[in-house]
């Protein structure tokens, strides 16, 4: 596995959750990647589900919760040998999503997400040999959105979708017949792990604490990848 992936993730620690031993693998065969995440743009004064979001994993509302989360995404980055680039888009919260139930339904009408991700996906996919992104199993809004955005852009013959974790855990319809399956060694699964640890903020929230994500994604050896429809 070797030349230039990209790994576009809609918030930032999905690509690792999803994909750290294929991002890891990439690395350590000589091959360059780039995480790029959607979705890390700030708000001055979060209120409401937005500043929920924020306070439910145990942060204040005063601190600056996405700088915080950009911060964990440089180094889990760093843990593998990839680059991080952050994009200046607002997560579903932001954007009139105001309960949890609305970030896992329908598309308001007035978000026009997908149309002003899609040309920057274009320009920061742009000579990639391989382009990753979400699937969508968990069917978040902001997952859907990316998915949306890299088919208008990215060609069949260079996309791939992750089967999404945590999500992947908790679904009850799951896709068959991956397109491709990358086996993880006892290294790449101990990248993964570094990678996704980095994500200090949110490995209580998504998984019950470090400890558990390490018994977790220590169980896993394979991480799969469709095509999308």
């Amino acid at each position: 596995m070797t030349g230039n992936l990209v790994a576009v993730s809609p918030h930032l620690d999905d690509a690792a959750f999803s994909a750290g031993g294929t991002l890891a693998a990439y690395v350590r065969d000589g091959g360059r990647v780039t995480i790029v995440t959607c979705f890390t743009g700030n708000v001055a004064d979060p209120q409401g589900f937005a500043l929920a979001c924020q306070i439910d994993k145990g942060l204040s509302a005063d601190l600056d919760y996405m700088a915080l989360r950009r911060a964990e995404d440089e180094r889990a980055c760093a843990a593998i040998g990839a680059t991080p680039v952050h994009l200046p888009f607002l997560e579903a919260p932001h954007r009139g999503y105001e309960s949890a139930p609305a970030l896992f339904g329908d598309l308001l009408p007035a978000d026009d997400m997908a149309d002003r991700l899609a040309p920057e996906l274009a320009s920061a996919t742009e000579g990639a040999t391989l382009i990753l992104g979400p699937f969508g199993i968990g069917d978040h809004v902001d997952h859907h959105i990316v998915r949306e955005a890299l088919t208008r852009v990215v060609g069949p013959e260079r996309l791939l979708l992750w089967e999404d974790w945590p999500y992947l855990d908790r679904a009850d319809r799951l896709p068959v017949d991956p397109a491709r399956t990358v086996d993880l060694d006892a290294e790449l699964i101990e990248r993964r792990i570094a990678m996704c640890a980095a994500y200090e903020s949110q490995l209580g929230f998504q998984f019950g604490g470090r400890l558990a994500m390490i018994e977790r994604l220590g169980a896993i050896g394979r991480e799969r990848f469709h095509k999308a429809l």
